[in-house]
């Protein structure tokens, strides 16, 4: 399904914001009402509003007589009167992003915001924040665009996570791979979703041992025996409160002449 409709009401309005002041304007303005219940009351002149009120608690109108739309949030109160309404209408709308695919249900342009969306019929998908869309056009069976996640190593997978599961790659891939570091536990580590994809001890809740998998790509082994990823923020240590990553990193950097 579509995101909420945009309202708009164009006409020549009397506009009053009231809050710590109060202002009236009058002129043939138009005010949009987005789906998150912000005003915005435009005119002809600059980029700028003439009035606003962001995410309002509330957003009513009135078509009796003059049309009248009042929103309040807090202490704040727009209230927009139509004496003469050139148009008063409901337009279906999505998050806008950049094209990255066709929607094979449909045909409508697939875009990515905080998801991956179909502007057509409104399927989403959801995605990890940093994967990349295949810029290749290369797609799965299904129809759908792949994208590359990096866990421990670069996953290509559908974005559909019910067509291949990113989840299921890296259990593959990573499942019992690396022992618990907690001293006298003999477990293992599991792969498992507990909110985001992670690294817990199979002994739980005996041992409750468990460390988010980083986005990235191990590159090598820490002091404390878990795998190092090189990130985009640097290498670090699968545990991220390891202090053995910055001991290997300083022992590696050559002596200071000074």
């Amino acid at each position: 399904m579509i995101d909420d409709a945009i309202r708009v009401l164009a006409g020549d309005c009397t506009v009053i914001a009231e809050g710590t002041e109060r202002e009236e304007y009058r002129g043939r303005v138009t005010t949009i009402v987005k789906p998150d219940n912000t005003v915005l009351v435009h005119d002809v002149d600059g980029y700028q509003p003439v009035a606003w009120l962001t995410r309002a608690d509330s957003v009513s109108s009135d078509r009796a007589n003059d049309f009248t739309l009042v929103a309040k949030k807090d202490t704040q109160t727009l209230r927009i009167a139509a004496h003469d309404q050139d148009g008063f209408a409901h337009y279906p709308s999505s998050a806008a992003g950049p094209p990255v695919g066709t929607c094979p249900d449909c045909d409508g342009a697939l875009v990515r915001s905080s998801d991956v969306h179909c502007v057509g019929c409104g399927t989403r998908y959801g995605v990890p924040r940093d994967a990349t869309i295949q810029a290749d056009g290369s797609r799965c069976e299904c129809g759908l665009s792949r994208m590359r996640v990096e866990r421990g190593l670069a996953f290509d997978v559908c974005l559909d996570r019910n067509c291949e599961s990113l989840d299921e790659a890296v259990a593959e891939a990573f499942d019992r791979e690396w022992d618990c570091p907690e001293a006298d536990c003999d477990g293992d580590l599991r792969i498992l979703r507990r909110g985001g994809l992670i690294a817990g001890c199979e002994r739980y809740p005996d041992c409750d041992t468990g460390f988010a998998i980083p986005a990235g790509v191990i590159d090598g082994e820490c002091g404390c025996g878990l795998p190092t990823f090189d990130t985009h923020t640097g290498s670090r240590c699968l545990d991220a409160t390891c202090e053995r990553v910055l001991e290997r990193r300083l022992e590696a950097e050559p002596a200071s002449d000074d």
